[in-house]
């Protein structure tokens, strides 16, 4: 018993830390450097995790922070057990939160560009992030799993970023707007699809047209009927959780609703994010999605902010030192393949130059939804540490550079910035 309060004691010590450095880095950043608040959070995991100062011991806890955890297959997960638990509730709280706050109806509205533009903001992304792994040798061939998975993380776009980036410029109504903000939805969707194909990949050893086809039918299959089940009983399920008196009740029932469908997701060999995210879709046009707003948001700055750091704190920077070079590559063809492969195809929709460089640019973060996928890569023991490595230095540099070009594009200061009341539809 004396073990297990040690251990206790230990993790909600980690968790002060965690919550105290992420919220002061994540101030710096947002208030001085004038990046988004996930970049510090970031930052500071590779600060303070177990190969940095995590690792010096101090007096009465020693080293705060060490590689602990194994999964049993002789692969290092380098923070513990229960830390990291934690951090996947914060993984499903984010991907809950990112599907309540999805417009469904201004999605299917503009579904045909949107469309148009996640497509080509997948495809090209992930033949060249599969390309150049096997180029520089970290895979075999193109269908090595960890080629794969690089192609896979280069498909996400961070939708909170995009969303609070294009809610400052006051363009979430704009058609660029509105198109980049359905696009990056199904890129996640189809990233996170992705993602689960190439895991099931990997668990069965086997790569063959057929059994890829049936893991990618039962994965879209299982998130259309979860989400299509949802959207039927969402007005109930609003009205019976609406009806609580109990205070804190309909949050309470609405995490666990998102809990459970992450459960189910990963009882059926899925990612436990598709589960999250497609229930918060599912309930975002209903009367629960407004009043869970507030409420929702304090619970996500306690926890979201823990998944981030500890994201950073996997992160072994005396391994980066071989994949810098490697780690620009991906990252500039990271950068070409999402303007290209989103902005031709907004082109072809009918919009403007002007527009589909916006486009383009609004699909260029990768944030939260790349950092999932690469822990999911991390903890399976698909990528190793210099590849994990890689996929953050993706990440950060595309988070860090898409706000600052994407309000140049719009050529004048946020605040000076008109809402626009009416979409206007591309020509």
């Amino acid at each position: 018993m004396e073990h297990g309060t040690e251990e206790v004691t230990r993790l909600v010590i980690q968790l002060a830390v965690i919550l105290a450095a992420a919220k002061f880095s994540g101030e710096l950043f947002e208030r001085y450097l004038r990046m988004p608040a996930v970049l510090g959070e970031l930052a500071a995991g590779i600060a303070i995790g177990p190969f940095a100062l995590g690792a010096v011991d101090m007096p009465a806890v020693g080293a705060l922070f060490e590689a602990v955890s194994d999964n049993g297959e002789g692969f290092v997960i380098p923070v513990s057990e229960g830390l990291w638990a934690i951090a996947q509730v914060g993984s499903v709280v984010l991907l809950f939160t990112a599907g309540l706050e999805t417009n469904l109806r201004q999605f299917l509205r503009y579904a045909r560009p949107a469309t148009m533009v996640a497509a080509g903001g997948v495809i090209l992304p992930f033949a060249f992030g599969a390309a150049i792994t096997v180029l520089f040798g970290f895979a075999d061939s193109f269908t090595d799993t960890r080629a794969l998975f690089i192609g896979a993380v280069m498909t996400a776009t961070s939708i909170g970023i995009t969303v609070r980036v294009l809610g400052d410029l006051r363009q979430l109504g704009t058609p660029e707007g509105v198109t980049v903000l359905g696009a990056a939805v199904l890129d996640d969707v189809l990233g996170i699809l992705t993602l689960t194909v190439v895991a099931a990949m990997a668990a069965t050893g086997e790569f063959s047209a057929g059994s890829m086809g049936i893991v990618a039918a039962k994965t879209f299959g299982f998130w259309i009927a979860l989400t299509g089940i949802g959207i039927l009983l969402a007005s109930r399920v609003s009205k019976l959780l609406g009806s609580f008196q109990v205070s804190g009740a309909a949050l309470g029932l609405a995490l666990a609703l998102a809990f459970l469908a992450a459960g189910l997701a990963e009882a059926a060999g899925l990612a436990m994010i598709i589960g999250a995210f497609s229930i918060g879709l599912a309930l975002s046009g209903t009367d629960l999605a407004h009043t869970l707003d507030e409420p929702l948001q304090a619970v996500y700055a306690a926890v979201v902010p823990i998944f981030f750091v500890v994201m950073g704190m996997m992160v072994d920077v005396t391994s980066l030192g071989g994949v810098w070079a490697f780690g620009l590559v991906v990252t500039a063809l990271a950068v070409v393949g999402k303007i290209v492969g989103s902005g031709v195809p907004a082109l072809i929709a009918g919009f403007d130059r002007k527009a589909a460089w916006r486009i383009g640019l609004g699909m260029l973060p990768r944030g939260e939804v790349a950092l999932i996928m690469a822990g999911v890569g991390l903890s399976t023991g698909i990528l190793e540490a210099d590849l994990y490595g890689v996929a953050i230095i993706v990440t950060i540099i595309t988070t860090a550079l898409a706000p600052p070009l994407l309000t140049l594009s719009y050529g004048r200061p946020v605040e000076e910035t008109q809402p626009v009341d009416e979409p206007r539809k591309p020509q």
